[in-house]
Formats: C-alpha cells, structure tokens, sequence
C-alpha cells in the first residue's frame, strides 16, 4: 500500500510540474533575456529532490519533459527541456547532499537554475552548431540568480509543509 501511495504522489508531482509548465509557457515573462523563464516547474524537481531523492526528481523532471514536448508538440523544446532538466537536478543533488551545511534550498535552487541554463545553452550551441550562443550565458546566469532564489524560497515553504502531509500519509495507521 505503501508503494501504491508513493507512486501517486509522484503522479501528482509530475502532474503539478507538467501543469506549472504550460502555464509558464503561456505567460509573458517581461526580462531582459529573451526566453528567458521563472522556472516555475523546478520547484516540483527540487521538491520531489528534498522528499523522495534523486532517482526520483530525475524520472520526475523527465517526465515532465516528455509529457511537455507530447502536449506542445515542439519536439525540439524536448532537448533544451530534458538537457536542462537532467543537468539541473544532478547539481542540485551535488550541493544539497554535499554542501547542505553551505548552502540553503535557495542556494541549491540557484545552483540548479544554473545549470539548468547551461544545459540549455549547450544544447542550443550543439543544435546551432554555433559555439557565439554561449555570449548570451552570463545574461543567463545573471537571470539564474533572481529566477533560482525565488524558487528556493518557494520551494523551502513547499517542503515544510508537504513533509507534514508526507509524514502523515506514509506514515500513519
């Protein structure tokens, strides 16, 4: 029962992340850099990080991607969706397991926000075959900063509550 629970939960998980991505997709996002996102779906990625561990923020981020790319039908937002995703949630493994005595959830937001950028921009440069992209990477990463601190911040919030609710659903009876 246990399992069954903790497989819907993660369901819900993908499903809020999959949900905070189409509404981001769908929003206006008046920065600097063009293209630029709030990242409103990695909370979901650092929550089920914090909760669950990493095998399963990983498979959450990926299939967020997926189900993203089915539901937009933009198969090349799949490679800047999977490539960011994958790289930001193995960072933010990185600085949550060993440097969480450094760094709060909002550093590790940051960090992922960083590498989830990177990712992107790798991508762009390999697809573009055009290594002038990486120019843009500093306006991205200055984005980073803002973008990851309030998804930290957010996701701080988040984790405190949904421990409780974890807690209590695994955990009683």
């Amino acid at each position: 029962m246990k399992e069954i629970k903790r497989l819907i939960f993660l369901s819900l998980l993908v499903s809020i992340g999959l949900a905070l991505s189409l509404i981001e997709s769908l929003m206006p996002v008046p920065f600097i850099a063009p293209g630029a996102k709030l990242g409103l779906s990695n909370m979901v990625i650092l929550i089920t990080l914090v909760i669950f561990g990493f095998k399963e923020a990983l498979i959450v981020g990926m299939l967020k991607s997926i189900i993203f790319t089915i539901t937009t039908g933009s198969i090349t937002s799949l490679f800047y969706s999977l490539s960011g995703s994958i790289l930001s949630c193995i960072m933010m493994f990185v600085i949550n397991y060993r440097f969480s005595n450094i760094f709060s959830l909002i550093g590790v937001s940051i960090f992922g926000a960083i590498a989830h950028n990177f990712g992107q921009v790798l991508v762009a440069s390999l697809m573009m075959n055009n290594l002038r992209i990486f120019s843009y990477l500093p306006v991205l990463l200055l984005t980073s900063l803002f973008t990851g601190y309030f998804v930290g911040l957010t996701s701080r919030y988040a984790v405190k509550n949904l421990k409780k609710s974890f807690d209590n659903i695994f955990y009683s009876n």
